[in-house]
């Protein structure tokens, strides 16, 4: 009997998280079409073909959906392995993580969470916080700690090492990003990406490789 009661908990428990999806991949797709103002708890019932009631059965409104939404941001970047280790040299090293991180960003559909966080940040200045410390800063505080690694072997010369590791993250997005999650341009070719980071790995040593 309790291996039999195991067994159900099993199959309702996997219901359950196929249900949740669901509803999260409808609510997607209504924020990133209305927005969040725009987005109804009906719009997203419709989109995910789930009833009002079972809606409200996973969340409690709108916002609770939205906050789901960016913990699967934040899970789907924890996801992505960087190597890190500080025994890599660090030209190959930024290079590897410069085209995994531009990829993750201008992924198909990786704009929409960051388009709607924009849009809402300023009056929901929590969301936005929350965000960041979730998704970006985590991968800021890791770049800082391996350069902080080659500062300390001699490879580098860097005072700020979380300044250091803002700055090579932004110029690998250099032209790429913002026409991407602006809507401006499709995705970044594979060449072009590449010819982007190879830019910022040639800035950053030629600015911080030890002399």
């Amino acid at each position: 009997m309790v291996a039999a009661d195991r067994e159900h908990l099993r199959v309702v428990s996997e219901e359950d998280s196929s249900k949740r999806r669901q509803i999260l991949d409808g609510a997607r797709k209504v924020f990133m079409d209305l927005g969040f103002d725009g987005a109804s708890m009906g719009e997203i019932a419709r989109a995910a073909a789930v009833s009002k009631g079972t809606l409200y059965v996973y969340f409690a409104d709108k916002s609770a959906l939205f906050e789901a939404i960016l913990e699967q941001e934040a899970l789907q970047h924890g996801q992505v392995v960087f190597n890190f280790d500080p025994a890599r040299d660090v030209e190959t090293t930024l290079k590897d993580f410069g085209q995994a991180y531009i990829h993750l960003l201008c992924r198909p559909g990786g704009g929409s969470a960051i388009r709607t966080v924009m849009a809402i940040a300023e009056r929901m200045p929590d969301v936005g916080r929350r965000y960041y410390v979730r998704v970006l800063d985590k991968t800021i505080n890791r770049l800082a700690e391996y350069l902080a690694a080659h500062v300390a072997s001699g490879d580098l010369k860097i005072d700020d090492c979380d300044l250091a590791a803002t700055q090579f993250m932004e110029l690998s997005k250099a032209s790429l990003f913002l026409p991407f999650v602006f809507q401006a341009a499709p995705p970044p070719s594979e060449e072009r990406m590449a010819e982007v980071v190879d830019s910022a790995t040639r800035m950053f040593l030629a600015a911080y490789r030890a002399k």
